[in-house]
């Protein structure tokens, strides 16, 4: 259980791609659909379409350097040894803060379709649980992963077949009476909130220690986990607005619900509870592993307490880290609101594929360096993004960024008077 021992390169092509798919096709399905609606209205596909543009170009950018820098930490990781140990500091202290409170926020989903009125406690229990399975193992987790993401795949398929056989459903563009006026702000604004559905493919990267043959399976498995969650997106978008339109879309409170019974399926709805529950579980799952990674690479370099580096000799898991990211996500779980927390993350996550976009911009062509405008139009289409949130998310975000610069700040000043880091 020494700092320095390694973790164990035990996960494939499909694996990789099914702990993506967790991460992607988690809650968001079930619920992000509805405020895209109201934003975009019958332009929601179009919306779908302009996320899944920026999120390729992000993925693209985070495969060619996770086949370059295939360790755990993903862009703490690239961001460190492309820009330098600033910028991937700042990288990797946006996505542990904004990630746990994404882990939170899933596990307070995992609540309120489990257990409505008792949301706090499931939510606790959950991140409790999914904490110890962590940390008996990856290859426990990615079974686990395999499991979740068959049965969630199965109720979407299910909402899908029942939308499109249960009578005469519309043209997914077609407008009606109650729906919101098509704006570019309200498409941009829709895609905004979209593109957090997508952004699991990080997850991928963030296990480059624990992938085998990292070079070959990332590359593979990040593209083609975005190309099989955008045929469900889409899918599941377009029955949607087939059987609600986009009016009522935009004010359902359970959109994939809703669906079923307009389609006079309603035997449907628990089933879709059900899957939403385990959506959210196992996107939760992905997002503690996907933390804990990162947490050990920061922990290595003593921008984090060192003592969360530490594997354990049998499992090979950053077992520190994950209770320690467990913890935090339990707490916040028994405090923080679920829309706050969402929003809280937003920031520091479209910072952190920002910097992954420039950190494969300085790739040369023998490194792997993808087309120019690939990492452009990420970075660019992060900030435009990013101009779309709330006031308070982006303060409260720019305050989080804020306190983690200044304790680099700190800590660089402490290594330069002799301190030990």
């Amino acid at each position: 259980m020494r700092p320095e021992a390694g973790l164990r390169r035990e996960l494939g092509t499909f694996d990789a791609v099914m702990t993506g798919l967790a991460a992607m096709v988690g809650a968001g399905v079930f619920a992000a659909f509805a405020p895209a609606a109201d934003a975009a209205g019958s332009g929601l596909l179009l919306a779908l379409g302009i996320a899944a543009v920026v999120a390729y170009c992000n993925a693209a950018s985070s495969a060619r350097l996770a086949a370059r820098y295939p360790a755990s930490g993903g862009t703490y990781v690239y961001g460190r040894e492309r820009l330098g140990p600033f910028w991937g500091h700042l990288a990797g202290w946006g996505f542990v803060v904004g990630k746990t409170a994404s882990c939170a926020a899933m596990a307070l989903v995992v609540g309120a379709y489990a257990a409505p009125g008792h949301e706090r406690v499931v939510a606790v229990a959950a991140v409790l649980v999914l904490t110890v399975v962590n940390c008996l193992g990856v290859r426990k987790t990615a079974w686990a992963t395999r499991a979740i993401v068959a049965v969630v795949l199965l109720v979407l398929v299910a909402v899908c077949v029942a939308t499109w056989s249960g009578g005469s459903p519309r043209a997914p563009w077609a407008a009606d009476a109650a729906a919101t006026e098509v704006t570019f702000g309200g498409v941009l604004q829709a895609a905004g909130l979209l593109f957090f559905a997508f952004a699991g493919y990080a997850r991928i990267a963030t296990l480059g220690e624990e992938v085998r043959d990292p070079q070959r399976t990332i590359p593979r498995a990040i593209p083609l986990a975005l190309g099989i969650v955008l045929v469900v997106y889409a899918a599941v978008g377009a029955a949607a607005l087939a059987a609600l339109g986009p009016g009522a879309l935009a004010e359902a409170g359970a959109p994939l619900a809703d669906t079923v019974r307009a389609a006079d399926a309603q035997w449907l709805v628990p089933v879709v509870r059900v899957g939403a529950a385990l959506a959210a579980l196992g996107s939760l799952l992905t997002l503690l592993v996907g933390v804990s990674r990162t947490t050990l690479a920061m922990a290595r370099d003593r921008h984090l307490p060192g003592a969360l580096a530490v594997v354990h000799a049998r499992t090979a898991t950053p077992y520190r880290a994950e209770l320690a990211v467990g913890a935090v996500a339990a707490l916040a779980a028994a405090t923080v609101d679920l829309r706050g927390a969402i929003g809280f993350s937003s920031f520091g996550v479209l910072v952190y594929y920002a910097i992954a976009g420039a950190s494969a911009w300085t790739l040369s062509p023998a490194e792997g360096r993808p087309p120019r405008l690939v990492p452009a139009l990420g970075i660019v289409g992060c900030a435009a993004l990013a101009c779309t949130l709330p006031a308070t998310s982006a303060v409260a975000g720019a305050a989080v960024l804020a306190a983690g610069a200044l304790a680099y700040g700190v800590r660089a000043r402490w290594a330069r008077r002799g301190g030990t880091g």
